[in-house]
């Protein structure tokens, strides 16, 4: 149904007509993101500062109007889809890189900008922000806080949540409100600044953020070790995580992965390699070959096949080029595939392996693994036909047991792509009723008319 002209009106003078979207054709793409699912908006709000967002916050409210932010749609579990009927605050207009301060080592930036482009300014002052999703050239600073997207230097340096100082961010009530401090040291009050992050537009939409930055090491090597099955490249993950020395990257394949990156590409591993590795790691120009070999020495095993320094720039890109591609390679491979990025304990990762040959076998769906080995935040892919009716619902029950299976080994359901429309239902199998009330009386707090992304992340209650 569309809006009403008063609103419509209303929603044109906060932000532009120029800048508001209500023709259906025209709001259709907003209304889905890399989840696959889609529901079309009332309209589209293109934002170019907190006022405006403040502003069109408080009319939803009043209105009783469903609101949902979006960053450019990366996220695969449906978060950004919008109500349909509600409005769709688009930030990708909110894009200044506001200021950088090397001597504080922080820089403060609007939730549209794009991470690479981010990565490329911090560059020039000898900076980087740690958290670099594979999707980095196209994703948002505002969609990587709301997801709690890390990528593969989370390892070493952490996720958004550990290198974020402070936000900026309107609730559901239209209040603006400041969290966090621009120190790396404070106590003062709770921490909203890592309760919003992670909360997928559920308690409040960022309009600023003051990140904590980290030198560019000196020098880094990147290292790539194969092993006859996943228990020893598992073993030498454990071990690898169990010396002083904390790799930089620590990026794992499975045998199914490997088989399928021989389809478009030549990784140069033997045809008995069931698990690969990539390990990267950073430190001083006159130290970083000796940080290279302990971490090497720690990767070897009775299962290593082969272990190779990638020493040419070229070779090294090639290696992450590979890494990054698989996951969109995967849907030229199958019309649909699942995508679940669940974390289990690093010295659990060869038996939730064979968990999941095992489910594969049991359900007759092609299961893919790969991910960030050293923090045990393995992408589960599912590969299906959604035509396929039966596949599809076998491919529900094997998810099912996939799900049941990282709970019992003490894991949890999401690392990095939060949770969203796709685990939504999953949630209570990890969190208790009690912490669960917590939560939902959070959200009330934040958002007491739930405006803000309803019906996402918490289980629906059953008045719902």
């Amino acid at each position: 149904m569309p809006l009403s002209d008063s609103i419509t009106k209303a929603l044109a003078a906060i932000v532009g007509a120029d800048a508001l979207l209500v023709d259906a054709a025209d709001c259709w793409p907003y209304g889905y993101d890399n989840s696959r699912r889609q529901s079309l908006p009332a309209a589209v709000a293109f934002v170019t500062n907190a006022a405006q967002v403040q502003a069109v916050v408080q009319l939803a409210q009043q209105q009783g109007l469903p609101v949902t932010a979006r960053g450019l749609g990366t996220g695969t579990t449906g978060a950004t889809v919008p109500e349909r009927n509600g409005i769709v605050i688009a930030f990708e207009r909110m894009n200044r890189i506001l200021r950088i301060d090397p001597a504080n080592r922080l820089a403060v930036v609007e939730p549209g900008v794009i991470n690479d482009n981010l990565q490329r300014v911090l560059g020039e002052h000898g900076f980087f922000w740690p958290p670099d999703p594979t999707s980095a050239a196209v994703c948002t600073i505002g969609g990587n806080l709301a997801y709690n997207s890390a990528g593969p230097k989370a390892v070493k340096y952490g996720t958004p949540r550990e290198n974020t100082l402070s936000l900026a961010a309107v609730t559901g009530s239209g209040q603006l409100i400041r969290t966090g401090v621009l120190t790396t040291k404070g106590v003062v009050g709770y921490d909203l600044t890592r309760l919003i992050i992670g909360s997928e537009g559920t308690l409040a939409l960022v309009t600023e953020a003051t990140l904590k930055l980290t030198p560019i090491a000196d020098a880094k090597q990147t290292l790539r070790a194969t092993y006859r099955d996943i228990h020893a490249a598992a073993d030498a993950v454990a071990a690898i995580m169990a010396q002083p020395i904390t790799p930089r990257a620590l990026e794992f394949m499975d045998a199914a992965a490997i088989e399928m990156v021989r389809q478009f590409s030549d990784l140069g591993v033997s045809a008995e390699t069931g698990a690969l590795l990539m390990i990267e790691v950073d430190g001083p120009e006159q130290c970083v070959s000796s940080i290279a070999d302990t971490v090497a020495a720690a990767a070897r095993n009775p299962g290593l096949l082969e272990l190779s320094v990638a020493r040419e720039r070229e070779q090294i890109a090639a290696l992450w080029r590979t890494r990054k591609a698989l996951s969109p390679a995967l849907r030229h491979v199958a019309p649909k595939k699942i995508n679940e990025d669940v974390v289990v304990p690093v010295s659990r990762i060869a038996p939730f392996i064979d968990g999941l040959e095992r489910l594969a076998r049991e359900h007759r769906i092609r299961i893919v693994n790969f991910g960030h080995a050293g923090n045990g935040n393995i992408h589960v892919n599912l590969l299906v036909n959604p035509d396929d009716t039966d596949e599809m619902a076998r491919a529900a029950l094997c998810l099912d047991g996939v799900f049941e299976l990282v709970i019992a080994l003490g894991g949890t359901l999401s690392g990095e792509h939060g949770v969203g429309l796709e685990k939504r239902d999953f949630v209570a199998r990890e969190i208790d009723p009690p912490a669960l009330a917590l939560m939902r009386a959070i959200k009330a707090q934040f958002d007491p008319n739930g405006i803000l992304n309803p019906g996402k992340g918490l289980p629906l209650q059953a008045d719902n």
